[in-house]
């Protein structure tokens, strides 16, 4: 997972409406396989499903958000050839986070996050399969707290 500075750009900046199916896998190319193993696995661990396309203005691009009830739990972004997902842990999150079992550079990344009223943002660039289980163990943290 790259640092945080170098975040590719969204895949949709510009975009009015969100992408089709066939427009994600365009963009995403062969992440497509990476990002289609990550909705199984967070579906399947822990029952969060297909989320709702999401755009805060056509400069950000689109992003699917899943949800568990009406709390955002993390955004997948489609970039080129890859995807960005974004947590916002809680205080109570970013501690549990550091005494696990996710990989250093994970825990590296969260404790540079930005900080924000509503928790510290961290973003993780996703080009191949071996990010997927600590992105499923991120989640887990951020539903238990």
């Amino acid at each position: 997972m790259p640092e945080q500075t170098n975040i590719l750009p969204n895949a949709f900046i510009g975009k009015l409406k969100k992408p089709t199916p066939n427009e994600l896998t365009a963009a995403l190319g062969p992440a497509k396989a990476h990002w289609d193993r990550l909705l199984a696995r967070l579906s399947a661990e822990l029952n969060l499903v297909a989320g709702e396309w999401h755009s805060y203005s056509p400069k950000a691009g689109w992003a699917l958000r899943l949800k568990m009830k009406k709390r955002n739990i993390l955004y997948l972004a489609p970039c080129c050839g890859s995807f960005r997902v974004t947590f916002v842990l809680g205080d109570r999150a970013v501690e549990a986070a550091r005494y696990s079992t996710l990989p250093s550079r994970v825990v590296r990344l969260i404790e540079e996050g930005k900080r924000y009223p509503e928790g510290t943002a961290v973003r993780l660039e996703v080009t191949g399969g071996k990010d997927i289980a600590a992105i499923v163990k991120l989640a887990a943290i951020k539903l238990q707290y």
